[in-house]
């Protein structure tokens, strides 16, 4: 289809955008220059970076390109002036929009060395992406992965974080239906839907170490686990082909993490 190959090019500008924030992701560095690096490339390749000014549910715009949560933050952290730390885990998350068309990926990555349980909740987290892949050429509905997504996680011994979801994406970043990594009975509500060719989605599992419960900061975006512990995510933009499953933000060779 014409419209998943418009949509590869803005996906592998999103994971060309990653490897550019991965060179950056080491102790000392402030997440203000990650995202000023990412900004600055999306720019010059004429793209928009579809996260700056979208206005949250409180009204208040989110201010950057890109968004980065450290430890505890789970999702929509505001870069700034805060330094990466030696142990520290950071959540990278980018969108953006070529010629009309979304891509949106996150990946958490290690600055330096980290503890035992971190290094095993980035492993779950990267691992409970891949298996929603993998799942998705033998389901039929989507509820069907999301149920084996969470018991992954939980065998793990670690918690899915219930309310933030995935979603549909297309000509806008944030399309129907949304794509839970939990398993519901509600299902009818968040709108499951079927597994077949044309569907595109961006999967984006939230895993915390502790708790699943969490908090909004009073900087309107960022979320926190409400125990404190390590949160991760993983994410990548999905087209369901008659041929299989193409993952439309891995590198030109179709490799990245959790594929």
């Amino acid at each position: 289809m014409e419209e998943i190959v418009l949509m590869r090019k803005a996906g592998l500008l999103v994971w060309q955008a990653h490897q550019i924030a991965a060179e950056l992701v080491k102790p000392e560095v402030t997440t203000a220059e990650i995202n000023a690096a990412v900004e600055q490339f999306l720019a010059e390749k004429s793209a928009t970076a579809i996260f700056k000014d979208v206005v949250g549910p409180t009204g208040v715009p989110f201010p950057a390109a890109t968004c980065i949560s450290v430890n505890e933050q789970i999702v929509h952290g505001i870069p700034g002036e805060r330094r990466l730390q030696e142990g520290d885990a950071v959540s990278i998350d980018i969108g953006c929009k070529l010629n009309g068309w979304c891509g949106d990926a996150a990946v958490t990555h290690a600055v330096g060395v980290i503890d035992a349980q971190k290094r095993r909740l980035l492993e779950t987290t990267e691992g409970v992406l891949r298996l929603a892949i993998e799942l998705i050429p033998t389901c039929s509905l989507w509820s069907q992965v999301a149920k084996q997504m969470e018991a992954y996680v939980k065998k793990a011994g670690f918690t899915v974080v219930e309310g933030l979801v995935g979603h549909s994406i297309g000509r806008e970043m944030w399309e129907s239906p949304q794509v839970p990594n939990y398993f519901t009975l509600q299902y009818e509500a968040l709108g499951d839907f079927e597994l077949q060719p044309g569907v595109v989605v961006a999967i984006e599992p939230m895993v915390n170490a502790g708790t699943k419960r969490f908090k909004m900061l009073s900087d309107h975006w960022t979320m926190v686990t409400l125990d404190g512990k390590p949160s991760a995510h993983f994410e990548h933009t999905v087209a369901i082909a008659e041929q299989g499953v193409q993952v439309l933000t891995a590198g030109p060779d179709g490799r990245a993490w959790a594929t």
